[in-house]
């Protein structure tokens, strides 16, 4: 038989055939994930260097020798190595350095005594592949590295942030665990404070996702149909507010659509970051963002529900500088289109991050001894001059609030 007459391939497929199909994908990445993830703990925090903790801090390295080998002093000493004279200190011992030692302004959160109200940030984008997920990660991890208490809340039914938090999203995570519980019943006791998980991360909280949370999508709707009183958009908004006095910021995550929980998000937001990759597609997508939520948020304003950001930022992601990127003529356009919205701070591209990505981790999750971890500086120094600059933003109103 000649190659021409080979029968074509029957490329139909049935509804009923998805099933099984999905089925086998689930056993599939079952398995990597526990190649990728295993052994358990799945993900353990970096340790930090005096080096490190000299650039945290402010302070020289001397100091740092002297407080950490001072007797009775109530600063943590770190862990001996080699010699005796290095020393390492873990994520919780580092953030008990910046609290105490750095002039970076405290809120007192870490004490319990919360005069100040915390604050709401919100990632949104409709492009996936924008590192939204991978930005909010950072922004959290490099907050506490600011000494800031920081909750997590994922909102995208994929529940790539919980599984950056160490969490499987489908073995450790039901949909009880998630905030589908209060959409459906806001008055359900312990509120979000319920939801809220601890992770490997000294610091940062977790109220995971989980697929089901895809059902938001139509209780909400259906609730305001109902009900002409009630208040779609403002669910989450009602749950986050008495959770607010137990974190420096909370920090939400959002599907890449315009969903019911994505303007829950947005309207329960006091600020919003919107990573961009300078390709040509990205920036079309962002400009689409923005044409539908103005369109929503004109409907809003004409029912007296007008609002104020205190800030919307644009950072540009996976930043490539080779000669051949589209990467110029993009931010050209950003600057044109966005103006003082465009963070001048930029997150390079790194082949390094995307293997990091494929284990589930971040450039914070590394600790300076790992092999690659020089490499991934280049794009761990932006993300933390960048989590500084929103944390200035709101240490001035802290300030005043005081």
């Amino acid at each position: 038989m000649k190659m021409s007459e080979l029968p074509a391939m029957d490329r139909r497929v049935k509804l009923s055939q998805l099933g099984e199909f999905a089925k086998r994908l689930s056993v599939m990445t079952d398995d990597l994930r526990d190649q990728i993830l295993a052994p358990r703990p799945r993900k353990t925090p970096p340790v930090f260097t005096i080096g490190e903790l000299t650039e945290m801090c402010g302070v020289d390295r001397q100091k740092i020798n002297y407080l950490a080998t001072k007797g009775g002093g109530d600063l943590p000493s770190g862990q001996v190595q080699g010699t005796g004279r290095a020393r390492i200190f873990t994520l919780a011992e580092a953030r008990t350095w910046v609290q105490r030692v750095s002039d970076i302004y405290q809120t007192g959160v870490v004490d319990g005594d919360r005069p100040r109200r915390g604050r709401v940030l919100i990632t949104a984008n409709f492009k996936g592949g924008s590192c939204k997920t991978t930005t909010t990660m950072c922004i959290a991890q490099g907050l506490t590295l600011r000494g800031r208490k920081v909750l997590v809340i994922d909102l995208d039914p994929q529940a790539s942030l919980s599984e950056l938090c160490g969490l499987y999203a489908e073995k450790d995570v039901t949909w009880e665990d998630t905030v589908l519980p209060f959409i459906y019943d806001p008055t359900i006791v312990g509120g979000l404070a319920s939801k809220v998980q601890t992770t490997y991360w000294d610091g940062l909280d977790v109220i995971p996702s989980h697929n089901y949370l895809h059902d938001a999508e139509f209780h909400l709707p259906t609730a305001q149909k109902e009900n002409p009183g009630y208040e779609f958009w403002s669910v989450l908004r009602r749950g986050i507010e008495p959770v607010l006095a137990q974190y420096d910021y909370i920090i939400l995550d959002t599907a890449p659509s315009l969903s019911y929980m994505t303007l829950n998000g947005l309207m329960a937001a006091d600020a919003m970051v919107m990573p961009l990759v300078p390709e040509s597609l990205d920036f079309i997508s962002s400009v689409s963002f923005w044409s539908l939520f103005s369109e929503v948020a004109a409907g809003f304003v004409e029912h007296e529900l007008d609002k104020t950001y205190d800030f919307i930022s644009v950072l540009l992601s996976k930043v490539d500088y080779n000669t051949t990127s589209s990467a110029p003529v993009v931010r050209s356009w950003a600057q044109r289109a966005y103006g003082d919205w465009l963070s001048t701070t930029e997150v390079p591209a790194s082949s390094v991050m995307s293997n990091g990505a494929l284990a589930f981790s971040t450039v914070f999750d590394l600790s300076r001894s790992d092999g690659v971890a020089k490499t991934l500086a280049r794009v761990k120094q932006p993300l933390m001059d960048y989590c500084k600059w929103i944390d200035d933003q709101f240490v001035a109103q802290w300030r005043v609030e005081a």
